[in-house]
């Protein structure tokens, strides 16, 4: 079971987090984001065995992306983009992340080769989530592995995981202070609530 915390951009809040019981810490490598962390920095944050360093990726160059997985010492990266399975980096898990709609077709993607489908709220023109929640029962409907985002706090991670039954949830956006710096606080309460509904 994954409990991600995404968008870590320091180390002080990468070590609350997985104080507070996070499985993985999310980079955001995408650099028009707010929570852009450059790889050489998220190479100096350390996580002990068992967390799980994912990168945030926006259609890159499948090379780019493996660079940056070996400088930044990543477990997965997560492909926010329009990349196809002929493009995911080759050596790394993947997570591929899709906006879910009421249309959303599970189906597409029964044979994909990724680890698992993160499934985030709609976000306009803008790729990555924009802390906007979707229907989290259409999520039950995949044949695969799923890890919930968008919109996700303390006060409704307990329903996300009881209608979409997923593999993992990640929060970002509602458990800041400001973009790329978490409200310890909110992050710990996100966490604790996560776990105590995963059963964790």
């Amino acid at each position: 079971m994954i409990v991600k915390i995404c968008g870590i951009t320091n180390p002080e809040d990468a070590a609350a987090a997985i104080a507070g019981g996070a499985t993985a810490i999310g980079f955001n490598f995408y650099q028009p984001s707010p929570r852009y962390i450059m790889p050489e920095w998220a190479a100096r944050i350390v996580t002990p065995p068992g967390v799980r360093r994912v990168g945030v990726f926006v259609n890159e160059p499948r090379e780019t992306v493996e660079r940056i997985v070996l400088l930044a010492n990543l477990d997965v990266a997560q492909l926010h983009g329009d990349e196809t399975q002929s493009e995911y980096p080759a050596g790394t898990t993947v997570w591929k992340a899709m906006r879910v709609t009421g249309g959303f077709d599970f189906g597409a993607y029964r044979n994909d080769r990724a680890e698992a489908l993160l499934l985030d709220g709609p976000a306009g023109d803008f790729y990555g989530g924009a802390g906007q929640a979707f229907d989290w029962y259409l999520a039950a409907a995949a044949s695969c592995r799923v890890i919930v985002a968008g919109g996700l706090d303390a006060s409704n991670v307990a329903a996300a995981v009881a209608l979409a039954h997923p593999w993992g949830v990640d929060a970002c956006s509602r458990i800041e202070s400001a973009p790329g710096k978490k409200d310890h606080k909110k992050m710990n309460d996100f966490l604790q609530a996560a776990r105590e509904a995963l059963h964790l």
